[in-house]
């Protein structure tokens, strides 16, 4: 029988009896519909997880004893950041679904000048409070315990630089240099346009803070699959694919 995970939002420490937060009391009470004594895994973002089992389950309120700590954060030796433009739709909220299964520790949506997203500070917030809930989702199903930073939008050139990672790379189709051109680094940027990519004077902005262009191929890859793509193969060029 598969072991639930489950993020909750309080301290975590062995031994302890936890009372969970009104949406994780419904989730492991109306959804799940576990027992009192029924195992599962809970994480807290803060590095490791821990076993636990149901103490109490009530209609709202649902407790839990924490027990044996397992350190093992399951992330990839190379540290990587994803800007990317805002997209349509659920576009973007896939991407970051993905990106977190893929090990990616740092996503930023940017503002460019193609990007079709226009957000007021209200939707802006919100946005960022459901993608963040994307992230905590994803990292529960592909068991990670410590979910990426997911930071408010941010225009293209706050979030250039300068940068600290030892390889930023602009993903630009006309380019000619591939990934095994590269030194192998323990960080990486990885910097991909919206709908209709980054234009040529953000290009240059980018090659201006030390951004290398990089193809993945002679086809010209969609917004949502362009970032897949990239940090698979990031991962298994550096990573631990």
């Amino acid at each position: 029988m598969r072991i639930p995970r489950l993020y909750v939002k309080q301290p975590l420490a062995s031994g302890q009896v936890v009372d969970l937060d009104a949406a994780a009391s419904r989730y492991i009470g109306s959804v799940l519909r576990m027992e009192v004594g029924r195992p599962l895994i809970v994480f807290n973002g803060e590095g490791g997880e821990f076993l636990a089992t149901v103490h109490s389950a009530g209609k709202k309120q649902v407790s839990i004893g924490v027990g044996k700590f397992n350190a093992d954060n399951r992330e990839s030796p190379l540290t990587l950041a994803l800007g990317i433009g805002l997209s349509k739709g659920d576009r973007f909220d896939w991407v970051i679904q993905k990106a977190t299964e893929l090990g990616v520790n740092e996503i930023t949506p940017l503002l460019t000048s193609r990007a079709e997203v226009k957000l007021n500070a209200e939707r802006a917030e919100k946005k960022l409070a459901h993608w963040q809930q994307i992230a905590i989702s994803a990292s529960e199903q592909c068991q990670r315990n410590v979910p990426p930073v997911i930071n408010a939008p941010a225009k293209l050139d706050d979030w250039l630089g300068p940068r600290a990672e030892e390889l930023k790379l602009v993903l630009h189709h006309r380019s000619d240099k591939t990934l095994s051109q590269h030194e192998a680094p323990k960080s990486a940027a990885l910097l991909i346009g919206p709908e209709g990519g980054l234009d040529d004077d953000e290009i240059q902005a980018a090659r201006a803070q030390g951004f290398q262009q990089l193809t993945l191929g002679p086809r010209v890859f969609r917004t949502e699959t362009a970032p897949i793509v990239a940090l698979s193969l990031l991962q298994y060029q550096w990573g631990d694919f």
